[in-house]
């Protein structure tokens, strides 16, 4: 009989904490001021023409992104608001759900203002390494030399962004939360007990990674540019916002290839940028990060197996 394969979990660091997302629910567990650890819970919801879209290959990235972007917003927002608050009395705050009928257009709301920034940054950095190529072109004037200064530009700008923000105190901690989160899955993934020093043993990078997404990005920009014209100006211009979609969705399928090739020996090698991408993105957290984590990724495993129950108990025999 065959291995019963284990499930898929993702996570994202957030401001002195980490989310963890199930098939099910998204948790956030928050170290707050006084030390007690507060949980955050977002239900996920089920929506038939999202999920249909979900399963259509390179269409699929598009609406994982948007998804992620409006739900990382919400457990954002609320990691911002604990670690800003007076620290009180109370030892343990348990989980904060969103009321049913303002759900929607809270949901709503959150996805316009995380995907209208998302679109921003992913303009600026993709039309500024433009003109910066562009003003090479009395060195660099062919097609295939423009595309490659275009790109390595881009890189350029991403590799000093992340090492600029890195260097805040703030980041710098968001960083070693987002090395706990990748410690939780990989030592999940391996089988082995979920504890801090097993956790603090596994590996801080992963190959499922949005760090690496962002550099495949630009990778893959690089070759579908390839097959669109760089002159004049205006059209380069214009065909770099309407690939914007077309190279996320492809960005999102290398993404996903490299994960399930990591096991394979040769084919390992492909995920390695992005791997070498996050040894910026993230950080060797302290144990007192990795417990915020864990907290977090056990209470997930809690909510999911409740769920799973509540739906077994509904079948009928």
């Amino acid at each position: 009989m065959s291995e019963v394969q284990k499930p898929v979990y993702g996570g994202q660091a957030v401001v002195e904490g980490v989310m963890f997302g199930g098939k099910h629910h998204t948790v956030t567990a928050v170290r707050r001021k006084d030390s007690t650890i507060v949980y955050y819970h977002l239900p996920r919801e089920s929506k038939p023409v999202m999920n249909r879209l979900k399963k259509i290959p390179f269409v699929r990235g598009i609406v994982a992104l948007i998804q992620s972007s409006a739900n990382g917003s919400k457990h954002l927002n609320f990691s911002t608001e604990q670690y800003e608050e007076e620290a009180g009395g109370t030892k343990v705050e348990k989980k904060k759900e969103v009321k049913e009928s303002s759900r929607f257009s809270v949901w709503l709301s959150v996805a316009v203002i995380g995907v209208l920034s998302f679109l921003f940054g992913k303009l600026l950095f993709t039309l500024v390494p433009v003109f910066l190529a562009e003003l090479t072109r009395p060195i660099f004037s062919s097609h295939l030399a423009q595309i490659l200064v275009e790109s390595l530009f881009k890189l350029i700008l991403l590799l000093v962004y992340i090492y600029v923000v890195s260097m805040t105190p703030l980041i710098k901690r968001v960083f070693q939360y987002h090395g706990a989160e990748h410690k939780v899955i990989n030592c999940f993934e391996s089988g082995k007990e979920l504890n801090v020093a097993n956790v603090q043993a596994s590996s801080r990078l992963h190959y499922r990674c949005g760090s690496s997404f962002i550099l495949f990005t630009v990778i893959v920009g690089m070759f579908v540019y390839l097959l669109v014209p760089t002159d004049p100006l205006w059209l380069r211009v214009v065909d770099r916002v309407l690939l914007i979609p077309v190279v996320l969705g492809i960005a999102f399928e290398v993404l996903q290839l490299t994960n399930k090739v990591r096991d394979i020996p040769v084919l390992r090698y492909l995920g390695y940028p992005g791997l070498w991408l996050q040894l910026l993105t993230t950080k060797s957290p302290s144990d007192d990060q990795v417990e915020v984590a864990l907290a977090s990724f056990n209470e997930l495993l809690k909510m999911e197996k409740s769920t799973e129950e509540g739906l077994d108990s509904d079948v009928i025999v």
